[in-house]
């Protein structure tokens, strides 16, 4: 086993740091809510490409 561990002491380990992170990634999802704007995000990311693509289709019929 690595660094000469115990399969107990790797499997106890690996679980627990698991649970540590998954309980990290709960706890700031719940305190800063980072997902509730992703809709108004995806869609104004959305308009912005689509206004850039416009602008290059213009950029390449006056330069035609």
């Amino acid at each position: 086993m690595p660094a000469g561990v115990s399969w107990g002491q790797y499997t106890k380990f690996l679980g627990s740091a698991l649970l540590a992170m998954m309980a990290g990634s709960q706890a700031v999802h719940l305190y800063y809510k980072p997902l509730d704007d992703l809709p108004v995000y995806i869609e104004r990311e959305q308009h912005h490409h689509q206004q850039e693509q416009q602008q290059q289709q213009h950029h390449q019929q006056a330069a035609s």
